[in-house]
């Protein structure tokens, strides 16, 4: 049997306040490509379908897209919720969908339940795990001494070893959404740290023949069973340098075969520039990065006036903007110690120095007495 091992969708996520819709149903419509071209069985999407509990209906629609185009392809399509997504929002029809090849497992109750798919060498048994917060999980596992990810992640894969133990000979892969140790984190992903220490280890995930993880963006290699796909496309300039792809397992008649990558296509590379604004806006290096999302952080001594309106004008996917001036202008450290020593005037003229990184002229400081003096309702020194 052939598994396309995906997770992280996260359709409906923005970039810095741009829309990514398109993008992601031609990174996702995509994945059907792999399963013609590949001769997919399944397809696994271990949790974070949505960015949203509530995705909007704009959201749904691109989803559903997607998911028809890969069954279209002949796959077999399992998913899990993470912690993004709404578990009995997403399940709400998960016995219907069943009979299309859409199988959601999105209880706590039906982790040791497996979705079983025959092939060649007999049964094929997948354990949707999802995320389990342990404030909640515990309650749905009926043991409230359960405290952290850990515990009810454990206690989670000792009922799927139990349920494979009744079925001998079966060949088994659990989806799971989670924090495991070793595993490199970006800055795309929301924290999962309620309830205790977020990190489970990697030997929780011990008897089945492949764990097919998320939570984590980046691609990445645990163990040889043990995986994060990652992301299918970059939510953060972390993962600008990142080669986002998905993992092609292969299971044959005594488990765990093979594992490739399969690379997605980049519908809009990520760049991070840096310099003072003229330099930038004129530099012919920069030409490649015109039609990139661009992250610019700017080394101006003075902060720009219009910076982002001016830097759009030229690369129109400019969405982040930065003011580090070259030298390192320190702001100071402890205000309120500050203030205790200086009087408004010298409090004022320090707060502009340090928001535009230059001292107020002469005129400059007059206005800001005035200002003061017309405050206190008194005439200015």
């Amino acid at each position: 049997m052939r598994v396309l091992h995906t997770s992280d969708w996260h359709v409906g996520r923005t970039f810095h306040g741009r829309d990514l819709l398109a993008e992601q149903e031609t990174v996702l419509t995509g994945l059907a490509d792999i399963v013609t071209d590949d001769r997919v069985d399944v397809v696994v999407v271990s949790g974070d379908l949505y960015d949203r509990a509530v995705p909007s209906a704009e959201a749904a629609v691109v989803c559903a897209r997607a998911l028809r185009r890969i069954s279209e392809a002949g796959a077999r399509i399992i998913v899990t919720p993470g912690n993004h997504d709404s578990g009995p929002r997403l399940g709400a029809f998960g016995e219907f969908t069943a009979a299309g090849g859409l199988y959601l497992r999105t209880a706590v109750s039906d982790l040791d339940r497996p979705v079983v798919i025959d092939d060649q060498h007999g049964p094929v048994a997948f354990y949707g795990i999802p995320y389990l917060e342990p404030e909640v999980a515990r309650q749905g596992l009926g043991l409230p001494g359960l405290r952290t990810h850990a515990d009810v992640l454990g206690e989670a894969m000792r009922r799927v070893r139990d349920d494979l133990a009744r079925r001998p000979g079966t060949r088994s892969m659990v989806l799971a959404h989670a924090f495991v140790t070793g595993g490199e984190v970006s800055d795309s992903e929301r924290t999962i740290a309620v309830g205790g220490v977020p990190h489970v280890p990697g030997g929780v995930f011990s008897g089945v023949d492949y764990a097919a993880l998320g939570h984590l963006h980046g691609p990445q290699t645990l163990a040889n069973h043990l995986r994060y796909s990652g992301s299918p496309m970059a939510y953060s300039f972390s993962e600008a340098r990142h080669h986002k792809s998905v993992w092609l397992v292969d299971l044959h008649q005594d488990g765990l075969a093979a594992v490739e990558r399969r690379t997605l296509p980049v519908p809009r590379e990520l760049a991070v520039i840096s310099g003072e604004l003229a330099d930038v806006l004129v530099d012919p290096a920069n030409n490649v990065h015109e039609d990139k999302f661009l992250s610019v952080e700017l080394t101006d001594q003075v902060r720009p006036l219009d910076a982002m309106r001016r830097l759009q004008a030229r690369f129109p996917h400019a969405v982040h903007l930065e003011w580090r001036p070259a030298g390192g202008h320190q702001r100071p450290q402890r205000y309120p110690e500050l203030s205790q020593r200086r009087d408004d005037a010298e409090v004022a003229c320090c707060f502009v120095t340090d928001t535009r990184g230059a001292e107020p002229t002469e005129t400059e400081r007059g206005l800001l007495r005035e200002a003061l003096a017309a405050v206190a309702g008194k005439e200015p020194e």
